[in-house]
Protein backbone atom coordinates (compact mmCIF):
# COMPACT_ATOMS: atom_id res chain seq x y z
CA UNK A 1 0.00 0.00 0.00
CA UNK A 2 1.27 3.34 -0.66
CA UNK A 3 1.58 6.28 0.95
CA UNK A 4 -1.24 8.27 -0.81
CA UNK A 5 -3.58 4.90 -0.52
CA UNK A 6 -3.00 5.31 3.38
CA UNK A 7 -3.37 8.80 3.72
CA UNK A 8 -6.51 8.17 1.89
CA UNK A 9 -7.35 5.65 4.32
CA UNK A 10 -7.44 7.66 7.15
CA UNK A 11 -8.76 10.48 5.80
CA UNK A 12 -11.78 8.29 5.35
CA UNK A 13 -11.53 7.01 8.19
CA UNK A 14 -11.60 9.99 10.08
CA UNK A 15 -14.51 11.46 8.30
CA UNK A 16 -16.69 8.20 9.17
CA UNK A 17 -15.81 8.60 12.86
CA UNK A 18 -16.74 12.08 12.64
CA UNK A 19 -20.02 11.07 11.01
CA UNK A 20 -20.37 8.03 13.30
CA UNK A 21 -19.63 8.76 16.75
CA UNK A 22 -22.01 11.70 17.80
CA UNK A 23 -24.71 8.62 17.11
CA UNK A 24 -22.96 6.43 18.75
CA UNK A 25 -21.66 8.21 21.74
CA UNK A 26 -25.70 9.65 22.09
CA UNK A 27 -24.34 13.11 22.06
CA UNK A 28 -27.32 15.69 22.66
CA UNK A 29 -29.80 13.09 23.92
CA UNK A 30 -30.21 15.28 26.53
CA UNK A 31 -32.03 18.15 23.67
CA UNK A 32 -35.58 17.86 22.04
CA UNK A 33 -33.79 17.94 18.84
CA UNK A 34 -30.41 16.54 19.59
CA UNK A 35 -28.92 17.99 15.89
CA UNK A 36 -30.61 20.94 14.85
CA UNK A 37 -29.13 23.10 13.13
CA UNK A 38 -26.15 26.57 14.10
CA UNK A 39 -29.35 28.50 12.88
CA UNK A 40 -31.40 27.32 15.50
CA UNK A 41 -29.23 27.05 18.09
CA UNK A 42 -28.36 30.34 17.69
CA UNK A 43 -32.11 31.73 17.41
CA UNK A 44 -32.55 29.83 20.74
CA UNK A 45 -29.76 31.45 22.45
CA UNK A 46 -30.45 35.32 21.32
CA UNK A 47 -34.88 34.29 21.88
CA UNK A 48 -33.26 33.23 25.96
CA UNK A 49 -30.57 36.02 26.54
CA UNK A 50 -33.16 39.02 24.73
CA UNK A 51 -36.86 37.77 24.70
CA UNK A 52 -37.79 40.95 22.67
CA UNK A 53 -35.10 40.64 20.26
CA UNK A 54 -36.59 41.96 16.44
CA UNK A 55 -34.56 40.75 13.47
CA UNK A 56 -33.54 43.24 11.13
CA UNK A 57 -35.11 41.28 8.00
CA UNK A 58 -36.81 38.18 7.06
CA UNK A 59 -35.68 35.42 4.85
CA UNK A 60 -36.51 36.08 1.21
CA UNK A 61 -38.40 32.77 0.93
CA UNK A 62 -39.33 30.55 3.66
CA UNK A 63 -39.82 26.56 2.43
CA UNK A 64 -43.08 25.14 3.60
CA UNK A 65 -41.42 22.37 5.78
CA UNK A 66 -38.44 20.96 6.97
CA UNK A 67 -38.11 18.31 4.78
CA UNK A 68 -38.03 21.15 1.82
CA UNK A 69 -35.20 23.13 3.68
CA UNK A 70 -33.42 20.04 3.83
CA UNK A 71 -33.89 19.33 -0.22
CA UNK A 72 -32.87 22.68 -1.25
CA UNK A 73 -29.78 22.22 1.92
CA UNK A 74 -28.50 19.49 -0.37
CA UNK A 75 -28.65 20.65 -3.42
CA UNK A 76 -26.83 23.72 -2.90
CA UNK A 77 -24.27 21.35 -1.23
CA UNK A 78 -24.08 19.44 -4.07
CA UNK A 79 -23.61 22.31 -6.79
CA UNK A 80 -20.68 23.10 -4.30
CA UNK A 81 -19.22 19.97 -4.57
CA UNK A 82 -19.53 20.02 -8.24
CA UNK A 83 -18.13 23.47 -8.76
CA UNK A 84 -15.28 21.97 -6.66
CA UNK A 85 -14.94 18.82 -8.33
CA UNK A 86 -14.90 20.90 -11.80
CA UNK A 87 -12.11 23.13 -10.59
CA UNK A 88 -9.57 20.63 -8.89
CA UNK A 89 -10.30 17.95 -11.87
CA UNK A 90 -9.53 20.69 -14.48
CA UNK A 91 -6.47 22.23 -12.36
CA UNK A 92 -5.05 18.63 -12.57
CA UNK A 93 -5.84 17.91 -16.00
CA UNK A 94 -4.05 20.77 -16.93
CA UNK A 95 -1.10 20.10 -14.85
CA UNK A 96 -0.96 16.60 -16.37
CA UNK A 97 -1.21 17.78 -19.85
CA UNK A 98 1.74 20.18 -19.31
CA UNK A 99 4.02 16.86 -18.20
CA UNK A 100 2.50 15.14 -20.91
CA UNK A 101 3.89 18.64 -23.56
CA UNK A 102 7.33 18.51 -21.99
CA UNK A 103 8.19 14.97 -21.16
CA UNK A 104 7.01 14.67 -25.40
CA UNK A 105 9.50 17.54 -26.28
CA UNK A 106 12.54 16.24 -27.88
CA UNK A 107 15.40 17.32 -25.89
CA UNK A 108 17.00 20.77 -27.50
CA UNK A 109 20.45 20.33 -26.50
CA UNK A 110 21.07 16.73 -27.98
CA UNK A 111 21.28 18.62 -31.22
CA UNK A 112 24.28 21.19 -30.53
Amino acid sequence: MNRNTRINALLLLAVAALAVLPLVLGLGDHKEEPFTGADAEAETAITEMEPDYEPWFSPLYEPPSGEIESALFAVQAAIGAGVLAYYFGLRRGRRQGEERALAARPDESAGD
